[in-house]
């Protein structure tokens, strides 16, 4: 007698389950929307941490710290 073949099927990741809901909610405009915005915020936060680190520079030169 033989046994049942086995079949492994991968478990999503939450992240994949979240896009697949989202692809069935969502137009691909506003999927791309949505992306492009998280995009701007991620290099918003960026560009403030040049910012900051670029103000500690000026603040050492100025003050003559290292």
């Amino acid at each position: 007698m033989q046994a049942a073949p086995v079949r492994a099927t991968a478990i999503p990741t939450f992240s994949t389950a979240l896009r697949a809901v989202e692809s069935l909610l969502m137009s691909s405009g506003q999927r791309t929307a949505r992306r492009n915005a998280w995009t701007s915020v991620l290099e918003d936060r960026r560009r403030a941490k040049d910012r900051v680190e670029a103000q500690r520079v000026l603040e050492a030169v100025t003050s003559g710290r290292p």
